[in-house]
């Protein structure tokens, strides 16, 4: 080793003159030094400090001034990397390890700071005691600076993994372009971007248009509007070059783009990225990503951002393709189903179609509205098996078959009869479900039959939801080739307020749910709904088909027979009581006491509930079908009430004398003692017991002959 009075400035980093040994070879010592690596002995018990010239280089130390005392040493270190140099040390020796490692800072004299390591070994002695250290000090601000250069690199790296998964991730289930820009421009779009703001802009013909923006690129873009293929705007340069522009600074954006300068002071962002989207050869667009912070755009970050851009533009053209089928899916089965429905007198129709989510997968359902003599039309809700051009085309041809049978006048069990052999006759290995009715609001009677498709819903005025026991034959089609053509009818009674809702299957297949529990939803909803026939298509489509995202078609048709709740001075309600519903004896009973209380005659409540009783079982258990219940106020000047029962059979009843012991043969007994009049009248194909229940008035002491007759009085 030199002298040291030959040794440099401690200012600048020493350059120490090797020497050779007899051989040539360098010493140990030697070549820590070339290192930067030095050693040291402390004397714990006599507080000394013994440093060879490599280690006191390393502190920046003079070797001809060193006093050997480690107050010296650290003196030359701030006293927060004093503090930890002094703790490391303490816990060391307190906690009887055998060694200790620490880093730190030891600012020099040229300003810099230079990380220090310090590896010791602790020497105790037959009593644990600590009483020598020695330990090596070396430079380590080459390692350091080299492991945090590594560390950020890799959180970068991480970092930009991290933006790449969850980009794709989120766009992976981008269906529409609709799909697309909400990932992007939705809650942690951004951040999954890992940019401040964005634009999206697609090419339609020569026209650019920005879809979607977000965050700090709103205002940069109020200067672009429908610019189409404007070179001097950043979006349409970027797609007409095809090449990303990185723009650092909003004076550079503006120098490349003058026609935004007015708008410089408005920007927040700093930097821009304008990346083309171009999938297959084809250019879509341009996506534009903005920065609040400054960024030089290495080599790591233009990957990305051209990484981003990639992944975007495959999502937008997977998108936009789906996009362009679903069109023409939807387009197909539009133009196949009615263009207008005719209206109704007495009631209205709401029908609904939606389209499955499967781009060109058209469905086979359908809808129609047929306008038949005598001011009747028919109604018809059907289901073509499958989901391609082929079922669509199918149902196109047997709507119009159906839609002639029923025009023919055919009844309703013949007009599907001739479906199904019209469906055969077509060669097809397809089959179709339907459901068919007949209806006459004037009187409500609604004549249905269905093949293998879903029977009717009616919802009662007071909102009950019924399920109507509909006989039904086999599928359209399959009925045929089985020589089975038998429809059965069902009639049913729509009295004024009740709806009708007939749906195909797409309405009530919930994923993963058994059918049966998707019927019951949709009978919940249907009494939740609300009462216009429109509004309550339009709440079932956004229940239930929106809500569960069907990948079947729907068709739906919402049928209300117009209420009739009469006048102010003589109101009035209509109650339909099935002969299958055990609870509508007693709805019906205390619906009565209910109107009557709502319109302030809750004394005539008793003897209008017995009646409705007596009057009900007796159609209940003497006849085939349900009974329509009428009850109204009599705008006179001694205000009764009217209970009207109407029931399908032409057989009236009898007075009879029971026994003491007879369970029956009361009825008309009770009903002449708690009436004030009462009779029975003929309604079409079946009759109507009527009465009056209130005070007598001297006009109504002697019946009318009409009156009498049917009430057979003595």
């Amino acid at each position: 080793m030199t002298d040291h009075d030959q040794q440099p400035s401690t200012s600048v980093p020493p350059r120490l003159l090797i020497e050779k040994t007899h051989n040539g070879e360098n010493t140990t010592a030697q070549r820590l030094a070339m290192n930067r690596t030095g050693s040291f002995e402390w004397d714990v018990e006599a507080g000394t400090l013994d440093m060879d010239d490599a280690g006191l280089l390393v502190f920046g130390l003079n070797p001809q001034t060193f006093d050997s005392r480690p107050e010296t040493v650290l003196g030359r270190l701030e006293p927060s990397e004093r503090t930890r140099l002094d703790v490391a040390i303490d816990e060391a020796i307190e906690s009887g390890r055998s060694s200790y490692s620490v880093h730190f800072r030891v600012p020099m004299d040229d300003g810099r700071d230079q990380w220090t390591h310090i590896q010791a070994r602790i020497l105790r002695s037959e009593g644990g005691r600590a009483h020598r250290i020695i330990g090596v000090v070396q430079d380590a601000t080459a390692e350091v600076t080299h492991s945090a250069f590594v560390l950020d690199l890799e959180k970068r790296r991480q970092r930009q993994t991290s933006i790449v998964e969850r980009t794709t991730s989120a766009l992976s289930r981008a269906v529409t372009v609709d799909d697309v820009t909400a990932a992007l421009t939705g809650p942690g779009g951004l951040a999954r971007l890992g940019a401040d703001g964005l634009s999206l802009g697609l090419v339609e013909n020569t026209t650019l248009s920005a879809i979607a923006l977000s965050g700090d690129s709103v205002e940069a873009i109020d200067a672009l509007g429908e610019a189409g293929l404007d070179r001097r705007f950043p979006l349409a340069d970027t797609v007409l070059s095809g090449r990303p522009r990185f723009l650092t600074s909003v004076p550079a954006l503006t120098r490349r783009y003058p026609v935004l300068a007015p708008y410089a002071d408005r920007l927040k962002f700093r930097s821009a990225a304008y990346l083309p989207l171009v999938a297959q050869a084809r250019s879509l667009g341009t996506l534009a990503l903005f920065y609040r912070e400054n960024t030089t755009f290495n080599a790591d970050e233009r990957n990305l951002c051209l990484g981003l851009a990639a992944i975007v533009a495959q999502s937008v053209q997977r998108a936009k393709l789906f996009d362009e089928e679903r069109e023409f899916a939807t387009g197909l089965q539009s133009a196949m189903l009615p263009r207008r429905i005719q209206e109704i007198e007495g009631g209205e129709i709401a029908v609904r179609y939606h389209a499955a989510w499967s781009g060109r997968q058209v469905g086979g359902d359908w809808y129609d509205v047929i306008g038949l003599p005598k001011n009747r039309f028919g109604i018809v809700v059907g289901d073509v098996q499958g989901h391609d051009t082929h079922a669509a085309a199918i149902m196109g041809q047997l709507r119009i078959a159906l839609r002639a049978y029923a025009a023919e006048g055919h009844p309703p069990s013949t007009v599907l009869a001739r479906a199904s052999r019209f469906l055969a006759e077509l060669d097809t290995d397809r089959f179709a479900t339907c459901a068919y009715a007949q209806v006459d609001l004037a009187s409500g009677t609604v004549r249905v039959v269905r093949a293998g498709h879903f029977g009717p819903l009616i919802r009662h005025i007071d909102g009950r939801v019924g399920s109507p026991q509909v006989r039904g034959g086999l599928p359209l089609g399959i009925s045929t080739d089985f020589l089975d053509e038998e429809f059965p009818e069902t009639r049913l009674d729509l009295v004024p307020g009740e709806t009708l809702v007939l749906y195909t299957d797409g309405l009530v297949e919930e994923p993963g749910a058994d059918i049966d529990a998707g019927v019951q939803t949709l009978i919940n909803e249907v009494s939740a709904g609300p009462a216009s026939a429109h509004a309550l298509a339009d709440h079932l489509s956004e229940r239930l088909w929106e809500r569960w995202g069907s990948g079947d078609d729907v068709a739906l048709l919402v049928l209300r027979r117009s209420p009739d709740p009469g006048s102010p001075r003589a109101p009035r309600l209509h109650q339909y009581i099935h002969q299958a519903d055990p609870e509508g004896l007693s709805d019906a009973r205390t619906i009565v006491r209910q109107a009557l209380t709502d319109w302030e005659m809750a004394e005539l409540a008793d003897d209008a509930e017995l009646v409705t009783g007596e009057l009900l079982v007796n159609v209940l258990l003497h006849t085939e079908g349900g009974a329509v219940l009428t009850l109204e106020v009599l705008p006179e000047p001694v205000r009764r009430v009217r209970l009207s029962v109407q029931d399908r059979s032409s057989a009236w009843p009898r007075r009879r004398s029971p026994g003491e012991t007879a369970t029956s043969g009361r009825g008309l007994l009770l009903l002449d003692a708690v009436a004030t009049r009462w009779g029975i009248e003929p309604r079409g194909e079946g009759k109507a017991v009527w009465c009056e229940i209130g005070p007598s008035t001297p006009s109504a002491a002697t019946p009318p002959p009409a009156a009498k007759q049917g009430c057979r009085h003595s």
